[in-house]
């Protein structure tokens, strides 16, 4: 009977060391320890030792992630105002931010994509894309490399889409430029100063940050992230940012002028062309409809985890909106994100330096669509995207006078506060 009890035992000290450690998630921050029993005269059997040091290594990941980590993704469309979102946590000290890794996905497997997207298009993109957050949600990078072209040489790359928009891609550790470096470097001198970037590097700088947050505007709707939200071990929660469809539709028009290139002609000539592909605006409304309506509607599995945000809201008066954002999530609002905000949206119309950037007036933004596009547009959006207008608060402009009269507010007030 002298080592009869061992495996007994030794199963039964991890198992009570992986139960402690679920415990202690609730009142303290992770740690690591787990007892291993070493009686006098009896070593663990072949084996063993392994699978208890096994269960040693797994059990305080789970534990890290619950009581440490939030995971926060903006869950927008393009020309929304999402980069601006995105810089109220990457100016973050806490926070470890990643500007649409999901890009790598499609340009991979969907390099045709457009935004009339098929429903094999989604499918195929969405379970991809699911895979590779909830990898990016604990810092394993390597993952992404499946998505990178070419591959990697020894987990370096120069292909991160916009490496230069996330701070901590390009700041010490992962960035050790000649000479000091800038934590304020504008994307260009990033990768000119940074160089490579070493994705083992920047997943010890994701371990070290306290959150993580994602932006993209390649997941159409709330619904196709509940398998993210359901998960214990992430602890997301969604920031869901809806801009008035003739805001957006205005914004791209001008942006990807040669994929709007039939809207502007019409805007221009005052003729709708007859080839006029319609689903660039309509999958916009129909994706807002769908996605809104589920979080208004606060199933249970999204209880707490999910915040609506309208562009307009937030462009009048970022401060505010900025605290109620931080107090959904329940982290203190760091000192660099206010003064960033200071200095970022009371610009002129010269501030910005190209069509991706958030320095500029960000009130005057909202409403300058008001004058980009000609009533007929505006009339034909009215009714195409009627019911999501009306779901978030968006007035109609019944003349072209009432358009251009910046004194007439065409932005309901609404309570979306998250629920709780």
């Amino acid at each position: 009977m002298q080592c009869s009890w061992k495996a007994v035992l030794l199963l039964a000290l991890a198992s009570i060391a992986i139960q402690y450690t679920a415990i202690r998630t609730f009142t303290a921050k992770s740690f690591h320890t787990c007892p291993m029993p070493s009686p006098v005269n009896c070593s663990p059997g072949p084996g063993e030792a392994e699978m208890a040091e096994r269960l040693c290594e797994e059990s305080p990941t789970f534990g890290y992630n619950l009581s440490r980590k939030t995971h926060i993704l903006i869950l927008a469309t393009t020309r929304s105002g999402s980069s601006f979102v995105g810089q109220l946590f990457n100016q973050h000290l806490d926070f470890f931010y990643l500007f649409e890794p999901l890009y790598h996905v499609q340009y991979t497997l969907l390099p045709r994509f457009t935004q009339g997207k098929s429903p094999t298009d989604r499918r195929v993109m969405l379970g991809a894309s699911r895979d590779l957050l909830r990898s990016l949600y604990d810092c394993d990078l390597y993952f992404l490399e499946n998505y990178i072209k070419p591959p990697p040489v020894n987990h370096t790359t120069d292909r991160i889409f916009r490496r230069g928009a996330s701070k901590a891609l390009c700041s010490p550790p992962v960035c050790e430029a000649q000479g000091p470096v800038d934590t304020n470097l504008e994307e260009g001198d990033c990768v000119r100063k940074c160089g490579l970037l070493n994705l083992t590097l920047a997943a010890e700088a994701c371990r070290e940050r306290s959150h993580v947050a994602i932006k993209t505007v390649r997941v159409p709707e709330v619904n196709d992230l509940r398998a993210l939200v359901e998960d214990p071990r992430l602890n997301l929660k969604v920031i869901q940012l809806v801009r008035d469809p003739r805001g957006i539709l205005a914004s791209r028009s001008e942006t990807f002028r040669d994929t709007y290139r039939l809207w502007r002609i019409w805007d221009g000539t005052g003729r709708k062309p007859y080839n006029l592909d319609v689903t660039q605006l309509t999958t916009v409304c129909e994706d807002f409809w769908n996605s809104v309506s589920t979080g208004l509607t606060r199933p249970p599995w999204l209880k707490g985890k999910y915040m609506l945000v309208r562009y307009e809201d937030l462009a009048r008066n970022p401060m505010k909106k900025t605290e109620e954002i931080y107090g959904f999530l329940g982290i203190p609002l760091d000192s660099h994100v206010e003064r960033w905000i200071h200095n970022n949206t009371r610009g002129d119309r010269s501030s910005s330096k190209h069509k991706y950037g958030t320095v500029r007036n960000s009130a005057a933004t909202a409403e300058k669509w008001r004058f980009r596009l000609s009533y007929d547009i505006v009339a034909f959006t009215q009714n195409a995207c009627q019911q999501v207008l009306a779901q978030l608060g968006y007035k109609v402009a019944a003349s072209e006078q009432e358009l251009k009269n910046l004194s007439v507010s065409l932005v309901e007030e609404r309570d979306f506060h998250p629920f709780l």
